[in-house]
């Protein structure tokens, strides 16, 4: 029991410091970015779905039925052609196997360089940085999410006219990261469902 309360506060006090430092990292951005070229907010909505979902052990594979969640955060801009992108955004976001839903909160960071094409047109592309916050499966008591901390891809279109942009862009899930569940209600088997998200993110933007 002493060493369970003692790896709980481990993962609690874990979970604080990546939060601090994601704040930090939001407060940065705003600083440096109003000394150089942008800043501002940015939200939209999702087109999202998750991994594969296995209700026991040799159970054949349920694909989910994507759904719509939203995305809200802080953007900086620096560079004007050819640009650095930061953000840091709070994403809600579900899937649906069958009857159940699982859905998750996470805070992303995409680390994103792009490039004007075409007037206000650009493209870019990065890495995506994601803290799970929190995962919830219905009917079904989460056990455990192997990382908390994971790594996406991002890559999309975008256009910006004097200050207002909107973009379209893909996110896929790089890291295997896999959660596992007891379904108390009727005691089955553990079962598992991959995390990683497969989506298609709609936003606009606002500098401020």
């Amino acid at each position: 029991m002493k060493k369970l309360k003692e790896h709980l506060k481990s993962q609690s006090r874990s979970k604080k410091l990546i939060l601090a430092s994601f704040a930090f990292m939001a407060f940065t951005l705003a600083a440096n970015a109003q000394n150089g070229n942008g800043f501002g907010i940015r939200a939209g909505l999702n087109y999202n779905a998750n991994g594969d979902y296995f209700e026991s052990v040799g159970d054949n594979a349920q694909h989910p039925d994507r759904n719509i969640g939203f995305h809200a955060g802080l953007y900086g801009k620096i560079g004007d052609r050819f640009y650095f992108k930061p953000e840091v955004v709070y994403t809600q976001t579900k899937s649906e196997y069958d009857s159940n839903e699982f859905k998750m909160q996470k805070i992303d960071a995409p680390l994103l360089f792009g490039v004007k094409v075409l007037g206000p047109v650009s493209v870019f592309a990065g890495p995506s940085l994601q803290y799970i916050l929190d995962s919830e499966f219905e009917g079904i008591t989460v056990d455990n999410i192997e990382n908390d901390f994971t790594v996406g891809l991002n890559f999309g279109i975008g256009a910006n006219f004097n200050g207002f942009g909107v973009d379209l862009r893909y996110e896929r899930g790089l890291s295997e990261n896999e959660a596992t569940f007891v379904n108390d209600s009727v005691g089955l088997p553990t079962s598992r469902i991959d995390t990683r998200p497969d989506q298609l993110i709609l936003s606009v933007s606002f500098a401020l």
